[in-house]
């Protein structure tokens, strides 16, 4: 997925101005925000299991070395193959290297946020790699070319409509907006990939310390056909994505499902714990697990950003979010977006080219409040804003402004003298004071009549 975060500012008003988008992103997040507060009912602890849940991932991701070579040597003696890639590059290279050892033509695959991170659908496709989006949201957004605008639904910036015409257009199917037939459709379409891929690719929503093993939740079904019918499963995941024991599943699948959509767990939940044995009919032969660092570690070392580790990919930040509600997923350019994006996304492509993300949002702490691993999601926006201005860039028309606002507050004399210029300049506007950019949307305030100052030498006579 190419990197736009630098053109944010500039793509802001075509996103702004996209009713349809913004209408079918409200609904869709109002919709999950409904489902959650119907699923809460069920869970009165909720605020001790955010606690606990917390405690838990502070606990994993504060010891990731230790936590992950234990990890390791308990996948392996299980028959995985575990291999660690630095980034990006490393990764498509370990995972093309696998494809090849096997001779694979074909490859299925779950929805992963981390393949779209490190692009991998577009390398395999230049090195002569069929591949297919097997996630009903993906699938739509490969016949569209368009990139995942929400974690947990993908093409929520399309209506029913739009993706019915779509399927009309790429598969020849009747042009009915039925979701029932829309997914009938794919599933006929999908069936055959299934059958034909050598490789299945998924990612991992939960990898077990103690155990060596990994957790894939789905409502589709789609992931264990991914997995099971191909000979060679690949499994990419986020160094961060571990918890301790499959008892602590009891606590993380409401926490995920609920915040995802008031689900207290998902249709379906698979345990990939190796390769299939002689006496197993389903299943693959060949089990790869590939662990990604790719600018995790580099955040891991700063104790405050150490906390967006915790991130269990719920989306419950990006639905509560008023300005991803109004702008949408592609606004921010890249694979993570809304409240968590605008933390992570800085780190993993650099400061500078996504030095306008932490500013895009109201600081409302509603993200913090619904984050089910309690991450103090608004306190790390403030908290890159300050690295970004500590960088220097950019300096800005706006920062100028605020550098000028700062000395007039600090000097008594300026600020009286540049409150009354003010009123005298405002009384040569008739009407209310046009402002280049915020009168477009925006009434200017008025100015009080009397001011404060004056009002309070009144009061001491």
């Amino acid at each position: 997925m190419e990197i736009t975060t630098h053109k944010f500012k500039k793509e802001l008003p075509k996103h702004l101005n996209n009713k349809r988008l913004r209408k079918n992103v409200n609904k869709a997040t109002w919709l999950s925000l409904g489902k959650r507060e119907k699923g809460l009912k069920e869970y009165p602890q909720w605020e001790d299991m955010r606690n606990t849940a917390h405690e838990i991932k502070g606990e994993i991701i504060d010891n990731i070395e230790e936590n992950l070579f234990q990890f390791t040597q308990n996948a392996e003696k299980k028959g995985i193959t575990v291999k660690s890639a630095a980034d990006a590059v490393e990764a498509n290279k370990i995972v093309q290297e696998i494809i090849q050892k096997y001779k694979g033509k074909m490859v299925v695959k779950a929805k992963s946020m981390l393949t779209e991170e490190i692009d991998l659908n577009d390398n395999l496709q230049k090195a002569g790699i069929e591949v297919w989006e097997t996630d009903l949201g993906e699938f739509i957004l490969q016949l569209a070319g368009e990139a995942p605008s929400h974690l947990i639904g993908p093409a929520i910036h399309k209506s029913k409509e739009e993706i019915a015409q779509l399927f009309h257009e790429k598969l020849g199917c009747n042009n009915d907006p039925t979701p029932e037939y829309l997914t009938m459709v794919a599933r006929g379409y999908l069936r055959d990939k299934y059958v034909k891929a050598d490789i299945g690719i998924t990612g991992a929503n939960f990898i077990i310390r103690d155990k060596g093993s990994i957790v894939l939740l789905e409502n589709e079904g789609n992931i264990r056909l991914s997995y099971s019918n191909p000979k060679v499963h690949i499994v990419l995941m986020g160094i961060e994505k571990m918890i301790r024991s499959f008892e602590d599943l009891s606590l993380f699948i409401p926490l995920i499902g609920v915040s995802a959509n008031g689900q207290k767990t998902t249709g379906y939940m698979s345990i990939i714990n190796g390769p299939k044995k002689e006496d197993e009919i389903d299943g693959p032969e060949h089990v790869y697990f590939i662990l990604v660092d790719n600018g995790r570690r580099k955040m891991w070392q700063d104790e405050k950003l150490r906390k967006a580790l915790y991130c269990i990919r719920c989306s419950a930040c990006y639905n509560v979010c008023p300005v991803y509600r109004n702008i949408g997923g592609h606004a921010y350019g890249w694979v993570y977006q809304g409240p968590i994006g605008a933390v992570i996304t800085p780190h993993f492509v650099g400061l500078k080219k996504a030095k306008d993300l932490p500013f895009a949002t109201s600081l409302c702490g509603a993200c913090t409040d619904i984050c089910p691993v309690k991450i103090p999601l608004h306190h790390l926006h403030l908290y890159n804003r300050d690295l970004i201005n500590k960088k220097g860039f950019p300096f800005s028309f706006e920062k100028l402004v605020f550098i000028f606002f700062s000395v007039f507050m600090y000097i008594p004399g300026l600020y009286s003298f540049s409150s009354y210029m003010a009123k005298k300049f405002l009384k040569l506007f008739k009407d209310e004071p046009k402002v280049p950019g915020w009168s477009k949307s925006r009434a200017f305030p008025a100015f009080a009549k009397k001011s404060f100052k004056s009002m309070y030498k009144e009061m001491e006579k």
